[in-house]
């Protein structure tokens, strides 16, 4: 594995800029995947759908390792192309990365664009590249759905802002107060607590750290962050901020959920808020950039904030 300091941060992605569409892990729908392209380019994107992004098989993945993996390392290489955004997640993006070139990424920084199944991907970025990608909106899952896309926090991110935060209006709430300072790193927990024991687990160290899934029940939060805890991922974290649960407990579940998480990290020290409306949502998806400085501010339960300290794009 290797970091470098400072993290690498790709090129700002502003109307004209020319984004490649692709799969690299379950089959979109190809009529979704059309009104997602049709709503980044009316944001004045020109898109370039990857030659097997619609690609359907073998089992449920878009297309065969070999060309998941080629449309991913055309994206990189290919100098017309200046962010990558996938389609869906689903499952796939594992089994890329014994394969993936890391010195076609190190040779050609790009924003990368991707949730869920795509935390394989992120955590791969920062270990090899040490590169700033982006826990965002995606194709098909975010920018087909009418109110699917948080703008705000996509142009915050994309246009080279520092300074902007995140709180109480993006469903952020404090479980536990206090202040912390670190990278923003994580995404799906399942993913990541999967990875552990394998070449590709996610680096955590010194870390605000964002965690979210879908139909993930109490207890399997509980067992998720104790694996977490016992592979030492957890023991440099500074604060934790947890994402949306609707679309892994009813409401009248949310408080025993709540309560499964403080009871498995009752011994971190750090700050813990939950809600932040961002990965598997119903509303308005947000953007995170991976890697980038944060301060988690929970010292005030009506105004927890959550502030970018750098830009996350070249400016």
């Amino acid at each position: 594995m290797r970091l470098l300091t400072p993290p690498v941060k790709p090129a700002p992605l502003r109307a004209g800029a020319t984004l490649a569409v692709l799969s690299p892990a379950s089959t979109p729908k190809r009529e979704l995947v059309e009104r997602g392209t049709r709503r980044l380019e009316t944001l004045g994107y020109r898109v370039v759908l990857s030659p097997h992004a619609l690609d359907s098989g073998p089992l449920y993945y878009a297309g065969t390792l070999e060309h998941r993996l080629a449309d991913l390392h055309a994206a990189f290489a290919d100098p017309s192309i200046d962010g990558i955004v996938c389609t869906r997640g689903g499952w796939g993006s594992a089994e890329l990365l014994p394969h993936l070139d890391a010195a076609l990424v190190r040779a050609h920084p790009k924003a990368f664009i991707g949730y869920s199944d795509h935390s394989s991907l992120h955590s791969w970025f920062r270990n090899e590249a040490n590169l700033v990608t982006f826990y965002a909106p995606m194709v098909a899952a975010d920018f087909a759905r009418d109110g699917g896309v948080d703008m705000a926090s996509w142009n915050h991110a994309f246009h080279g802002d520092s300074g902007w935060s995140v709180g109480i209006s993006d469903g952020l709430r404090v479980l536990r107060s206090g202040v912390a300072e670190g990278k923003l790193l994580g995404g799906c927990i399942s993913i990541l607590a999967q990875s552990l024991g394998t070449p590709y687990a996610a680096e955590l160290a010194d870390s605000v750290l964002f965690l979210e899934d879908i139909g993930t029940k109490p207890y399997q939060w509980d067992r998720m962050l104790l694996h977490l805890r016992y592979s030492g991922r957890l023991e440099s974290a500074r604060g934790i901020v947890f994402g949306n649960m609707d679309q892994c407990v009813p409401a009248a579940e949310q408080e025993y959920l709540e309560r499964a998480i403080l009871h498995s990290l009752r011994d971190f020290e750090g700050p813990i808020a939950i809600g932040l409306r961002c990965g598997h949502v119903n509303g308005a998806n947000i953007t995170l950039p991976l890697g980038i400085p944060v301060k988690l501010d929970l010292t005030d339960v009506a105004s927890p904030q959550m502030q970018f300290l750098e830009a996350a794009v070249t400016v």
